[in-house]
This record gives C-alpha cells, structure tokens and sequence, in this order.
C-alpha cells in the first residue's frame, strides 16, 4: 500500500504517478478516478443506528425511573401523606379497666363510666407514627411536658405530640414525642386508681401504659 501526505504548500497532483503510466487515454482519467476515491472516502458514514439519534425514554407510569433522566425525575418516591390528617373517633380503654378522659377543667384522668362523653377522644395523625389525641367533649389536649406531667392543653404544641406504638399484646403506648428522661421514653399511663403517673416512673413493658383503642361511631343530629 503506497503511503503518502501533503506537504505545505505543495499539490497532490504533482506526487502522482506518471498518467500515461497507468492509463493509456493520458492523466485526465487518472485525475478523474482519484477524485472520485478521495469524495468517496470524505463522504460521511452512515451506519445503521451508529449515529442516529436515540429516541427519548418516556415514563409510562408515575412509579417508574429512567436512568437517562435528570436525578429525581419520573422516580417513584415514597409518600405518607396519607397517613397525616386521619381522624378516628376512640376511647382509650387501659389495660387496668380504665377509660382515659380530659376532664373540663384540663386535668387527665380514668373512669370506669362507658358512657362519660369526655372520654371521646378524636386521634389524628400529624406525621408518621405521631398523633395527637384530643378529647371531643372538653377540646383539651392530650400533652406531656418535659417534667413528665401529664395535662390537658388548650392548644395544640409539642407537649401535644405522642408517639403510638402497638405492642406485642395487641395494645398501644403514647409516649411523648419532644421529651425524655435520662434518655428514656415517657409514656402516658393510668395507676390503678385512674390517675395519671408521672412519665419518669414509666416504662414501655408496664401494663399502666397500655391502652385499647375502642372505635366510637361518631353521634351526629339532625335538626328539621
């Protein structure tokens, strides 16, 4: 294979092989023939899908990804929303036979009534694993403050936040999600007299911290 290249300044023609050599008609056919070669070889390659355009992915469903998309478009994220701002109508029934209510003038407390309308409590999620618990009849609050009291507020804050949990014998804790003891979780919880413990002196395994949450269909009238 014969090797060559320009050099600056100087013509490709002039480094030709003699014409008449090659072709008895003289070196115009010759000329003819390289030119046709080198368009042939300048002409760009067009194999098949080497160069053309991919076609765009396109999410067929809102829960899948493409790798080829910018970060965090078309993928699937994970949502809670319908966790928050669920409101059930219950009555928690501990587990030493009281029925835990917010009575008018804030104070927390058991009653062995069925029928005491304090012990309504409207339970809404707020976030995952967190509800707030409030008592329909008395519009107080289910709270813990940091020294464990428990009490009922008037407004909705951190006190206000509990974290619900269903243990191993099918009842569940509320423990307060904002503060703790020494490191350890305070629960709410009735003695066995229906008053409130102090949430130091509580512990997640203890009895007087469970409750069942029993559905109460909620009464509505009708006036005509």
């Amino acid at each position: 294979m014969c090797r060559w290249r320009l050099s600056p300044g100087a013509s490709a023609v002039a480094h030709l092989p003699a014409a008449a050599a090659f072709f008895p008609c003289g070196g115009c056919c010759c000329l003819v023939v390289l030119l046709f070669w080198m368009s042939a070889l300048a002409l760009p390659c067009h194999e098949p899908g080497r160069h053309a355009p991919l076609p765009k992915a396109t999410n067929a469903s809102s829960s899948s990804s493409s790798s080829s998309s910018p970060a965090g478009a078309g993928r699937h994220v994970r949502s809670y929303n319908h966790l928050r701002g669920d409101v059930h109508w219950r009555k928690l029934y501990s587990f030493n036979k009281f029925f835990l209510r917010i009575e008018p003038s804030g104070k927390v407390s058991g009653t062995k009534s069925h029928d005491c309308p304090d012990s309504v409590m409207a339970i809404t999620s707020v976030e995952t694993g967190v509800v707030a618990v409030k008592s329909i009849n008395t519009n107080y609050y289910l709270a813990m403050n940091k020294n464990g009291k428990v009490y009922g507020s008037r407004a909705f804050n951190n006190d206000c936040k509990l974290k619900e949990r269903i243990e191993e014998n099918g009842y569940n804790t509320y423990a307060s999600y904002s503060w703790k003891h020494n490191g350890r979780q305070m629960f709410v919880a009735l003695n066995g007299r229906g008053a409130t413990k102090k949430g130091q002196k509580t512990r997640r395994k203890n009895t007087t911290a469970h409750f069942l949450p029993m559905a109460v269909e909620p009464q509505i009238d009708f006036f005509y």
